[in-house]
């Protein structure tokens, strides 16, 4: 049986909620990632995918170098502690209906970011 820990994407990419729509695209097309989180100062503050930047963003036609990241983030993260199975990360997603999970560890320190690409 595979733990969330086995599947799941240890670089983490973080960026501020300040850093500009285009930014952040810019940086996701150059780290081959989908998605970022999202910091107030040393608070989390959210999660950014690319689907936000189209739905949230693109299609309100919001200028992207003037929209902030911070506007448009889901700010309700769901987190999954590492040592969990991925048929409970499975659920969790099917439950919650999203398409990623913050991943952590026993003292609630974020390590990793698990998909439904990474559980497939």
């Amino acid at each position: 049986m595979y733990r969330v820990s086995d599947v799941m994407t240890k670089q983490v990419v973080y960026l501020s909620a300040e850093t500009t729509l285009d930014e952040a695209a810019r940086v996701m097309r150059e780290s081959d990632i989908g998605d970022v989180v999202v910091t107030d100062g040393a608070t989390l503050a959210g999660m950014l995918t690319d689907r936000d930047i189209v739905v949230r963003a693109v299609a309100e036609r919001a200028d992207p170098a003037a929209t902030t990241i911070g506007s448009i983030i889901t700010r309700e993260v769901v987190m999954i502690e590492q040592h969990c199975t991925t048929s409970e990360a499975a659920t969790l997603m099917r439950k919650r209906n999203i398409r990623r999970v913050l991943v952590c560890d026993n003292e609630r320190k974020l390590v990793g970011i698990v998909s439904l690409s990474d559980l497939a």
